[in-house]
């Protein structure tokens, strides 16, 4: 019985030794130096309730239209597809946010097919002006070294830019993520 409380004390420890390693990745991807006149964002899509942005969402908006203000010659492509309980897609809402911040609607491209970060950075990919240029990846700072790592591995030289976590969903979101990078290095692994 004893060996079992140890070796169950151990994995506890590995455990949240990973899980700290993990954090310490994440809080780096969200500290970069954002460059300026990039070429692209992607702004990656989260839940929309009915037809109204999440939290989550709306600080990824706020935070690309903010950049996007300030940068006058880059394009936004907006990705995200309609999951249930959704009147419109992730991108449709996204779009409406922006115009609704002063954005040109010329500067937004929809990608509202995907249903994934993987499928967020693959089909946007298709709607890159110039995929050689220096892009953007607008998520919630959780989010951002996981996306940034799938971005990098389609090919795009790209940094991230980092939008608020909503405080009630931090945990949720920070653990959720913990495993959702797992699952990404296994899947890398294998």
């Amino acid at each position: 019985m004893k060996k079992w409380i140890k070796l169950g004390g151990m994995g506890m420890v590995v455990l949240l030794v990973y899980f700290g390693i993990l954090h310490m990745k994440i809080m780096e991807s969200s500290h970069q130096p954002i460059p300026e006149d990039a070429g692209y964002l992607i702004v990656l899509g989260a839940r929309v309730k009915g037809a109204v942005p999440s939290l989550s969402l709306q600080y990824r908006i706020d935070r690309a239209a903010d950049y996007l203000k300030l940068n006058g010659s880059t394009v936004a492509i907006v990705s995200g597809g309609r999951g249930p309980g959704e009147d419109i897609s992730e991108a449709e809402a996204m779009k409406q946010g922006l115009i609704n911040q002063g954005i040109e609607e010329g500067r937004i491209i929809m990608e509202d097919e995907s249903t994934s970060t993987s499928e967020n950075i693959a089909f946007s990919k298709e709607f890159i002006p110039d995929p050689s240029s220096i892009g953007l990846i607008v998520s919630n700072d959780f989010h951002l070294y996981r996306a940034v790592k799938m971005a990098e591995r389609e090919g795009l030289k790209v940094t991230g830019v980092p939008a608020k976590t909503p405080r009630i969903a931090l945990v949720k979101s920070y653990i959720r993520e913990y495993l959702a990078i797992t699952k990404y290095y296994l899947t890398q692994l294998f």
